[in-house]
């Protein structure tokens, strides 16, 4: 089985360490590089190319944003999860512009970084569940775009309830004993609801939710 490669990207070196020995533990991710600032770490990223980066912010040299725009704009398609001490919303909608797919804060449970790495290496957008209403909040301060309230119709009962948990940041193990179901039947709920919303994650979900008043 081929391992994810990640880079880890962090000028405090028992962070890096730290994580290193966390992320080791699985057996499906690797540690290939690490960088202690942004220069270093974008080298590093052209050199090696690893699936994902977990990117520190505050760091010398380029700072993370540096970093991730010189990242971004090369022709290698990196996949950039910033993981950092601000909870600033600007800071998560400044990263999301510039194309990172994830955004986990470093107080974190370690099972919530794993889960991003994993789903960002699978193509998607993977934002810590309690950041998701912060993320709403930016996009509504800017308006950036309003879907159709008819495709919430189309909901069913149970998946409108779904829906709400997932907006609350809750994963699939809590949303099945919270509704007294299984894991496995809400996953079919969380794919039924992506097919009817026409979105493609978690995090897209949760924000037409939050757009939508759809709340628990």
């Amino acid at each position: 089985m081929d391992k994810i490669k990640v880079m880890i990207a962090d000028d405090h070196a028992m962070v890096r360490q730290g994580l290193k020995t966390i992320l080791e533990l699985e057996e499906d991710i690797c540690v290939v590089a690490q960088a202690s600032n942004g220069g270093e770490a974008v080298d590093l990223a052209k050199s090696l190319k690893p699936d994902i980066i977990l990117m520190d912010i505050n760091m010398p040299v380029l700072n993370g944003l540096q970093a991730i725009k010189m990242l971004k704009e090369g022709n290698d398609r990196f996949k950039i999860i910033v993981l950092t001490l601000h909870q600033d919303r600007e800071y998560l909608f400044k990263t999301l512009q510039m194309g990172c797919e994830g955004y986990v804060l470093k107080d974190a449970e370690s099972s919530v970084l794993i889960e991003a790495i994993r789903s960002v290496f699978h193509d998607q957008t993977f934002i810590q569940p309690n950041m998701t209403s912060e993320l709403v909040k930016e996009f509504n301060r800017v308006t950036l775009y309003e879907h159709d309230r008819s495709l919430t119709n189309n909901l069913t009962t149970r998946e409108i309830e779904v829906l709400k948990l997932i907006a609350e940041g809750m994963i699939n193990k809590e949303i099945a004993k919270n509704l007294y179901i299984s894991e496995k039947t809400v996953k079919n709920h969380i794919s039924n609801i992506f097919k009817k919303l026409d979105v493609n994650d978690r995090t897209q979900a949760a924000i037409y939710a939050f757009k939508h008043n759809i709340k628990a």
